[in-house]
């Protein structure tokens, strides 16, 4: 099995200093550390990634050693100056916004910019020490977008894969960044590029067609190809997944199942509602909470009979937004308990750090309901581990339509629009008293699709699945198509044909110097 180093903006430890110990270790939190700590399990990998502010370089030998993981790790260390103008202002107040669909948090400062072309490189010098000639590399997400360029001239392009994991914006939110070309261009020299939706992928085509009109573009049953001068890009809508058994394994635990039955008897309610989010302006807290509190004044008979945990993940403490954030979340529940609170029973229960895992799917394992309700968010791991821990076929899942995961729980999951309050709430009454046997067969529905669709078949599917066979046969194919028909324009009634991207029939004029793809979709 090639080796497999995987290149992304954090490594999934922290590393911080210790004045009696010389250095210490956290778990990181995020869903792609998460996601990919169970891969590492199953194949060799080795893996790239920022180090934590605070840990000086000196130390990366106490660090590399001390690591208790089953991959090998390679520190990068950045700056304040790295943090300050490329994570949180590049990466965090200017793309994070923008791709999804937002305003910038920031002016776009070309400091930051150049911050970004200067970190990118320091990930370029460490993974060119680190890679060996037959190792499959795959970068991760819109901190690295320009690694693609970069060690496509030092390596071969089908060695190298892309995984886009927030969502990727039309063209028309596109256009708003200056560097738009650098970035696209960048991407395309990736063998292959993975995003979470189907739209996500239309987007992204669309971009790559309005900035880059001479790519050749087909799309195949597993994925779209893009052919580009001597590159030829592999496109696939990939939604992320988690490890089904750990969850469940997890859930089963007698230590997990006590955890959740105390979580019961200190809310001491009918219905206990779980609302589990990063700190994050996308993930629609303040809606939420909102949604809750109209709950509470429309229906004052669920008074005493219903209650939210809501926990936050720290996140991006040092950005301005994120702490006014914080702050009006704290604001809001605190409204709400002081409005409708009673000796015997608080409405909101809030919890502001992190979780370990057991305490995390006792939650899940504890809710009859999970309130997911992001305004806008690449996947959403939260939805699929609370269905992964619900072992005897219970719980509501109440699910933003605006979440990547919607489209693969749509079977099972109640879906809302965050932003209308009335839908929020309807949902949220209607799961008070709810049809048993219509919730079981939701989340089995929901259950076998996280199940079959796990980390494990996202990984395959990225790196070394069946499409990877059709796609080399495809490209034989295609290639010789490309040869005999590149000098062509296709004009006129002959765009239907360049749009499947089969060879044209009958007359054809002009003299480009490619083959051009119809504009249709």
């Amino acid at each position: 099995m090639r080796r497999l180093l995987i290149v992304s903006n954090r490594l999934p430890l922290t590393f911080r200093n210790s004045d009696d110990q010389g250095g210490q270790t956290d778990m990181s939190a995020g869903g792609l550390a998460t996601a990919l700590r169970a891969v590492a399990r199953h194949r060799p990998v080795r893996w790239i990634g920022w180090a934590g502010a605070d840990y000086e370089p000196a130390s990366r030998d106490i660090v590399a050693s001390s690591v208790a993981l089953d991959c090998e790790i390679v520190p990068v260390f950045l700056s304040e100056a790295d943090r300050r103008d490329f994570y949180c202002g590049f990466c965090n107040e200017i793309i994070w916004p923008l791709f999804h669909g937002l305003q910038p948090t920031s002016p776009v400062e070309s400091a930051y910019w150049r911050r970004y072309l200067d970190v990118n490189a320091r990930y370029f010098e460490a993974i060119c020490k680190e890679a060996a000639p037959d190792d499959f590399i795959w970068v991760h997400d819109y901190h690295l977008m320009l690694q693609g360029k970069l060690l496509n001239a030092q390596l071969k392009h089908d060695q190298l894969a892309y995984f886009h994991h927030i969502p990727f914006p039309s063209p028309d939110v596109y256009a708003k960044l200056p560097w738009k070309l650098e970035i696209l261009d960048s991407l395309l020299h990736f063998g292959t590029i993975g995003l979470q939706t189907a739209q996500d992928c239309r987007n992204f085509l669309a971009c790559v067609r309005i900035y880059f009109p001479e790519a050749q573009i087909r799309s195949t049953a597993s994925e779209t190809l893009i052919f580009r001068g001597t590159n030829t890009i592999a496109v696939r809508h990939c939604p992320i997944g988690i490890d089904f058994d750990e969850f469940a394994d997890l859930a089963a635990q007698s230590e997990v199942i006590a955890e959740a039955e105390r979580i019961r008897r200190d809310t001491n309610v009918r219905r206990l509602v779980l609302g589990l989010d990063r700190l994050d302006y996308t993930k629609g807290i303040p809606e939420r909470l909102e949604a809750f509190r109209d709950l509470l004044t429309s229906y004052p008979g669920l008074r005493q009979e219903i209650a939210l945990i809501q926990v936050v993940i720290p996140s991006r403490e040092q950005i301005p937004r994120y702490q006014q954030l914080k702050t009006e979340v704290e604001r809001l529940i605190r409204s709400i308990n002081e409005q409708f609170g009673t000796p015997s029973w608080i409405p909101i229960h809030y919890h502001y750090g992190h979780l370990s895992r057991e305490r995390l799917v006792a939650h899940y394992r504890a809710a009859d309901v999970a309130l997911v309700t992001p305004v806008k968010d690449g996947m959403n791991l939260v939805a699929k581990e609370f269905c992964a821990s619900r072992l005897d076929n219970t719980g509501i899942l109440i699910l933003s339509k605006f979440a990547g995961a919607a489209a693969q729980l749509r079977t099972g999951a109640f879906l809302v629009n965050p932003q209308d309050t009335p839908s929020v709430v309807s949902a949220l009454y209607a799961a008070f008293d709810p049809d048993d046997g219509d919730v079981r067969r939701r989340m089995h529905r929901m259950r076998r699709d996280v199940k079959v669709n796990d980390i494990y078949r996202w990984c395959n599917e990225m790196l070394e699945g069946s499409p990877g066979v059709e796609r080399k046969a495809t490209l034989t194919r295609y290639a010789a198509t490309v040869r005999t028909f590149g000098s062509w324009k296709v004009h006129g009634p002959l765009a239907t044909a360049a749009t499947s991207g089969e060879p044209p029939e009958g007359p054809c004029e002009g003299n480009a110097s490619s083959f051009v793809r119809g504009s249709t979709e």
